[in-house]
Order: structure tokens, then C-alpha cells, then sequence
């Protein structure tokens, strides 16, 4: 640490005191023992390169420890049913407070979860109805999409006073507003059975062509061997009642191989396991399977609202739930300022000020029956936070995950706002953050470095915003960085034209976008740049999309699994040594007896934690000692596997392995390892990885949706050369962005607005950055105007 980044005292009171929390030796992933001391009830922000150690302190250590202590205080019955936390690599953590965690993972993908449901707004507006809706159609739980409507009888245990019970039938009635005809899903699927069948073939020959349905698996074998159907005859061959029992069959117990399974006709099964499931949530080859075979439309019954009839029919002042729930938030805001009725006074209070909160927070763009599944990470974030805005809890740690991601310049103002309530509040917050804007209005600053991966994991720097500037660190050097505007920009060769685009808020917009260029898509966010993007784009030829879904990662994918270096690499090994490639891998015949490949002994401890130790026998390789006795230029495999992408770069200098290699530097991710843990990487480095891959095509059209999320002030420069590269090798890129650097560094702008929602969703201007800020008018004009002349 320098000299100058000495903290000052009013930021960094006594280790000893309760004001402070204090952390000792922590080495969790990259950090090295580090030991710091984080004033308690401020706003202290962490900065550094990505992969410089800043989520492993503060989420790996910090809330992680946190949240483990307060599961720990419940019953051993309670905890078998929560999520089992290992105890973070640190000695001690003194006076923690109880973390809550505001990351940027996307909400649950339940087809039955919207806007609405995930922050109660819903079951508020339900009470509302239930008591003020005319005609009076009963509970709440008749304005319930996820509640049914039936009736029936059934045998029900009554309770005596000696503790036994004595059974009687009763007749019973659940009112509910689930539309019977889709079952509150408001979408019917038409299902194509030529996408899921071949009707030449037989079972046993693979007539179904769903994904996972191979001829061996057990999904298959419960068709085959269950004996209603006859494995071997064509599907065209099938009798009446053999068609109906493999396609509509009901649920019925039968016995494979001395195992109980349930069979169910294909139909049904593949409708709850996949079509009743948010598509987004889907994996990306399920969802290509469900796009081709299933046409998806509204529910002719309920018209997509969800709601039977019934609950349709109550009304206040005109309106019902599915209209209100159907209003954008910023006109449901204004409609509840007209409902007045002292029956629902303290309700109506509560109803306001949460959703004031979505506009507190820049989310009065969306509506409450949008599904939470297609909400990105940053929505996702800021719908997380209008829980904690209102709470009456204190002395809370809050943990932030770049709380920006996502925003406009002109939006970040009020998020700023936000975070300083709740340390106003009494609470301590703790933000990931690389935003100047955020980083200026930080009570302490913790950085974190001096390089990524290996090369960080040390503290830099402790103390206020002035001396962060006066220190020798990357952010400090960094903080004011300013990008200009180009004093000439490229020519486009060509155009995509676009007409009459109608997605989401878009207002039939015709817009030719430039070719051969460096395009950026700008607006606040809400304005319709994805709907016109994403809704338009992707649908012409040579289009390459790296958009915003987290890829799919466990503890045994890596990035050399996924950008299948792990092939090339083993098969470099196979061939130097003599052997199979499958002996070089820890998924297979290469895996460490002990630990099977995965380097880690797990033992679970009854109902309580599971403690994962180091495996001794082959010390965290998870490779068995006879594989490592094999090299390829000195190294064995699992030290090539724990190489960097920029060293794995010099032991690979040709071939395809550099190919890769060098696209991984160039996104800023060469600090990466080549066998780290896939579900390890932030978000930032998993869309880096992904675009690192997406990289390989020549004279294509990329598609970039905010490619400098989670990058530190330093990487920005890097990104806008990767970025000139690919034009230069004659490609087309489109970035959607709200970075005012590459908006000064694009060749052409496409704003869109003027604001969110249905105040946006129009083309606002359209011309070259110095153009856009020397004409003004939009939000995006003035924010770039003061940042370049700034």
C-alpha cells in the first residue's frame, strides 16, 4: 500500500471497535491473506481490474460467511432444506452483520413468475380488488393466476382433544383466478408432432427426437419397456390405442428393471418438463427444440391475462386486475392515485410506495404481468432492490453487484440515490462497482489488485475518493478517463433495413442500420434498443449475437470445456505420449480414483453442512498419478490446465489453441485460467468468454449487448481496439451500450426515445457522435457532451 493511500481516521475507525468489520487473512480464490478493515454503517465501494479479488472479499468471504452464521442458527430439521455454505478460506471475520446479497443473477425462469408475483405488488393489488372490485367475486385468491378454481369432495383428518384424529369426507371449494383453459400460463402450444417424432422409425431406433430422449436413456426405456407399446414397430404402424397410450397417456405406475417409474405419454410429459417452464430459462438446445416444434400463442379463453372469467368481471372504476396489471408501472402509479376509499387506506399507502419504488429506481418502463424469466441481469438486480428500499430493518449489510449494469448515465443519478438511503437508513453497503459516478459518492473505497487473477488479490488502497485519485493504483491513474470523439469515422459499405418494427414499445420504426461500421444503439434503458436489435436483427444472414444470458457452467465445466480447447489440448498430449485423449480428461478415464476428477473430497455431515477438503491423493488435480506422469514440452496436464490464457498463449504459440487463446486476450479475460471452475466467472467474464468464442467468423454482423459490463476503467481501451479489430477484418458490429467511451469512439449512433417505455420506443437520432453532440435534444446528447468535455 502506498504512503498517500493511507485511510483517514473519520473512514476507518478502530479495529477494535464495533464500527467497524473487520476481516483477517482472507484467501478465498486469488486472495492473498489479505487483511482489511471496512467502516460499518457507509458506503464503501470496491474497485480494481476484473479478476482482481474484489467479489471474492466481499461476496466469497464476506456475505457468504455471513449468511452461513445465520443458517447455522436454525434447527438441523430446517437446514437439510437450504442451500449448504462452505466456510470461506479466512481467519476470522469480526463483528458481521447479517448480509443480504443484490446480485445480478436473472430471476427464477418459472413460467408462473412475473414482475408482479416476484415483489408482491401483485398479492397487494389482489387485496386491493378483493375488496373494492364490483361485483364482489370473493378472496384474494380469486384474482390468483396461480390458484384454481374446483370443487369436489374428499376424506379429511379432524383432530381430537386426546391427539388422535378420526377421518370424515367433507365437500370442499378452492376459488381461484387460474384461467382453466391454459391454467394461468396465458399462452396455448400447438405441438407440432413431426418436430418430435419420426414416424418411420421405431422406439428402438430413436423415433423420438426430443432432446434427452436418447434410445438408452432411462426418459426412452420407460416407452420401450413398459409394455404397452411394442419397441420395435414404426410409429406409423402403431395402433389406435397404442397412439393414444404413447402420446396422451395418464399418469400410471409401472415396473422397469425392478424400479417403480411413472409412465405418461410423450404429449403431457413434454408439455410440464419443457413447455409449462419460461422459454428463457430453458437451456439454449431445449429452446431452439421448443422454438421449431411449438407455436406458442394467447390463450383464446383469458386472452393472455391469466385470469378466469370471474376475475375478469370485478372491476374498480372501470378497471380490472388484468388491466392493471397489464399498465405500464409509471401509468399504474397514476391510476392508483385515483383510488380513495378509507376501507384500504393503510393498503393503498403501502401499494404506492412500493411502486413509487420502481420508479424511484428507473423500472416505471415495465409492467407488472411481464415475466421475470426476460428480465435482464441489471432489471433483475433493481427489482431486488424495491424489497430492501422500504424495509424498516437496519444495521444490514447490503452487498451490490455493479448496481449500474444496465443504466443510462442519466438513470445512474438515482441509483446513487438509492444506495445512500440505505446507508442513511443505518445499514452498511458494500458495492462491486467500476462507474466513476458510483465510485465518487463512496464514504471509503477499498481497491483491490494490482492485476488480475494471480497477479491480484492484494489490497491497494484504503481510504477516501481524493486520495484514490493521488494513488499510484490502476483505478486511481484511471478514474477520469475520458474518451474524445473521433475526428473522422468510417464510411458504411452497405445497410440492414429495417421496417415497420412493433416489438414490445417500438412504434413502427423505420431505420436502415450501417454496415462495414462501428454502429452503437443507444437510450435509456426501457427506450426499445433490444426490442429493436434482438426483434430485428438476428432474422438477416452472417448475424453473430452475443447477448446478455449467462451461459451454462458447473463445477466440471471450464473455459477450455467450453471454447473446446480442452480438446485440441488433449489431443496435443495424446499424440506426444502415445495414448488415448480420453485419459487427459477428469470427466473420464483420466480421473483421480479418489475424488473422480473433481480435485475435492466432499463429505456431507447429516442434515447439516457439506465440507469439501482438498483430495490428497492427487492434490486438487483431480487426475489420477499415471496421467501426470505423461508431459507435453515439460508440463503435465493439469499444470497447462492451470495456466492463464495469455501464458497458455506462449506454451501454444500456432494452431488452433492460439486461435482461441489470442481472442480470450484480446476481450480483456487473458487473466483466465484454462481448467478454472466455469460457475467461478463473474458475468462479465462469462460474456467475454462468450464472445471471445463468437469471434472466429469473418464478414459477419456482431451483435454486442453492453460488452463493457463488468470491465475496470483501465480494460474500456482495450475493448474499443477489440472492437476497431473486427471491423477492420470486415466485419459489421452492432453494440447496444451505455458507456459514453464507446459511444464517442462509434462511427454512427441509433438513439432511441426519447424515454422508456411507452414515452420511448422511437428513433431519436440518427448520425455520427460529434453530430449527435453538437445537434443535443436527447438524454444521450447531453450525457456524452459533458462526458467528453469533461
Amino acid at each position: 500500500m502506498t504512503d498517500d493511500a493511507r485511510p483517514a481516521a473519520a473512514s476507518a475507525p478502530s479495529p477494535d471497535s464495533h464500527d467497524v468489520l473487520r476481516v483477517v487473512g482472507a484467501r478465498e480464490n486469488n486472495l492473498k491473506n489479505v487483511t482489511v478493515d471496512i467502516p460499518k454503517r457507509r458506503l464503501t465501494v470496491f474497485t480494481g481490474v476484473s479478476g482482481s479479488g474484489k467479489s471474492s472479499l466481499v461476496f466469497a468471504t464476506i456475505a457468504n460467511e455471513s449468511q452461513r452464521l445465520i443458517n447455522e442458527t436454525y434447527p438441523t430439521f430446517v437446514q437439510q432444506f437450504m442451500g449448504q455454505l462452505s466456510r470461506p478460506e479466512v481467519d476470522a471475520l469480526e463483528n458481521i452483520s447479517p448480509a443480504i446479497v443484490v446480485d445480478q443473477e436473472r430471476m427464477g425462469a418459472n413460467a408462473r413468475s412475473t414482475v408482479g408475483t416476484a415483489t408482491d405488488v401483485h398479492a397487494m393489488l389482489r387485496i386491493l380488488f378483493s375488496r373494492l372490485g364490483q361485483p364482489h367475486v370473493g378472496s384474494p385468491q380469486a384474482f390468483s393466476f396461480n390458484v384454481p378454481s374446483v370443487s369436489g369432495a374428499g376424506a379429511i383428518t379432524i383432530a381430537t382433544g386426546s391427539g388422535a384424529g378420526r377421518k370424515e369426507r367433507r365437500s370442499f371449494e378452492i376459488t381461484g383466478g387460474m384461467c382453466p383453459h391454459c391454467e394461468g400460463l396465458g399462452t396455448a402450444s400447438d405441438l407440432d408432432l413431426d418436430a418430435l417424432l419420426d414416424k418411420t422409425k421405431s422406439l428402438a431406433q430413436g423415433a423420438i427426437l426430443v432432446p434427452g430422449y436418447t434410445v438408452d436413456g432411462w426418459m426412452v426405456r420407460a416407452y420401450t419397456e413398459s409394455g404397452f407399446l411394442d419397441p420395435d414397430k414404426p410409429i406409423q404402424d402403431f395402433t389406435e390405442q397404442e397412439r393414444a397410450d404413447f402420446l396422451y397417456k395418464e399418469p400410471t405406475k409401472v415396473r422397469i428393471q425392478s424400479i417403480n417409474m411413472t409412465y405418461e405419454g410423450l404429449v403431457p410429459k413434454i408439455t410440464k418438463s419443457m413447455l409449462q417452464k419460461d422459454r428463457d430459462g430453458l437451456q439454449p438446445h431445449v429452446r431452439a427444440f421448443v422454438d421449431a416444434a411449438v407455436t406458442f400463442m394467447p390463450c383464446p379463453e383469458c386472452g393472455g391475462t391469466r385470469l378466469n372469467e370471474g376475475a375478469r368481471s370485478s372491476r374498480i372504476g372501470g378497471v380490472n386486475i388484468a388491466d392493471a396489471a397489464a399498465m405500464q408501472i409509471s401509468d399504474l402509479a397514476a391510476w392508483l392515485a385515483t383510488v380513495d376509499d378509507p376501507e384500504v387506506a393503510p393498503l393503498m399507502a403501502g401499494l404506492r410506495d412500493t411502486v413509487g419504488s420502481f420508479l424511484d429506481i428507473g423500472l416505471g418502463y415495465l409492467s407488472l404481468d411481464r415475466a421475470s424469466g426476460s428480465l435482464s441481469g441489471g432489471e433483475s438486480q433493481r427489482i431486488k432492490m424495491i424489497r430492501h428500499v422500504g424495509s424498516p430493518l437496519t444495521d444490514i449489510t447490503y452487498v451490490f453487484d455493479e448496481p449500474t449494469a444496465g443504466l443510462h448515465p442519466h438513470d445512474i443519478q438515482r441509483m446513487n440515490a438509492l444506495l445512500q438511503q440505505l446507508r442513511d437508513k443505518g445499514n452498511t453497503v458494500l458495492v462491486v462497482e467500476h462507474k466513476p459516478e458510483v465510485i465518487e459518492i463512496a464514504d471509503h473505497i477499498i481497491d483491490l489488485g494490482p492485476g488480475a487473477g494471480r497477479h491480484g488479490g492484494e489490497v491497494r488502497y484504503t481510504g477516501d475518493v481524493a486520495g484514490l485519485r493521488r494513488s499510484d493504483t490502476i483505478t486511481g491513474r484511471h478514474l477520469d478517463d475520458r474518451a474524445r470523439l473521433k475526428p473522422s469515422t468510417r464510411i458504411a459499405t452497405r445497410s440492414l433495413p429495417i421496417r415497420g418494427a412493433t416489438q414490445h414499445n417500438l412504434k413502427a420504426v423505420d431505420v436502415d442500420i450501417p454496415l462495414g461500421i462501428l454502429t452503437v444503439v443507444t437510450g435509456v434503458a426501457g427506450s426499445g434498443k433490444s426490442s429493436l436489435i434482438h426483434g430485428n436483427v438476428p432474422a438477416f444472414d452472417d448475424v453473430v449475437v452475443v447477448d446478455q444470458t449467462p451461459i451454462k457452467g458447473s463445477r466440471r465445466s471450464s473455459p477450455a470445456t467450453y471454447t473446446g480447447l480442452l480438446d485440441t489440448i488433449r489431443a496435443a498430449f495424446a499424440k506426444a505420449n502415445g495414448v488415448k485423449p480420453a485419459l487427459f480428461s477428469a470427466n473420464s478415464a483420466g480421473a483421480c480414483p479418489a475424488c473422480r476428477g473433481l480435485g475435492v473430497i466432499i463429505t456431507t455431515l447429516g442434515f447439516t453442512q457439506t465440507v469439501e477438503t482438498l483430495c490428497e491423493l492427487c492434490q486438487g488435480t483431480g487426475f489420477s498419478d499415471e496421467v501426470l506422469e505423461y508431459t507435453l514440452d515439460g508440463k503435465n496436464i493439469a499444470e497447462v490446465l492451470a495456466l492463464s490464457a495469455s501464458e497458455a498463449l506462449e506454451f501454444f504459440p500456432k494452431g488452433p489453441a492460439a486461435l482461441t487463446l489470442a481472442r480470450m486476450v484480446d476481450v480483456g479475460i487473458g487473466y483466465i485460467t484454462l481448467g478454472q471452475a466455469l460457475n467461478t466467472l463473474s458475468g462479465g467474464e462469462r460474456q467475454r468468454l462468450k464472445l471471445a468464442i463468437s469471434m472466429a467468423k469473418k464478414g459477419a454482423v456482431y451483435v454486442l449487448d453492453e460488452p463493457t459490463t463488468g470491465l475496470h476503467l483501465a480494460d474500456i481501451d482495450n475493448m474499443l481496439g477489440m472492437l476497431d479489430r473486427l471491423v477492420e477484418a470486415g466485419n459489421s458490429v452492432i453494440v447496444i451500450e451505455h458507456h459514453q467511451a464507446v459511444m464517442a469512439h462509434g462511427d454512427w449512433i441509433i438513439d432511441l426515445g426519447p424515454g422508456a417505455g411507452h414515452d420511448g420506443g422511437r428513433v431519436v437520432f440518427e448520425g455520427t457522435p460529434a453530430d449527435l453532440v453538437a445537434a443535443g435534444g436527447t438524454l444521450t446528447a447531453t450525457h456524452l457532451a459533458a462526458y467528453v468535455a469533461g
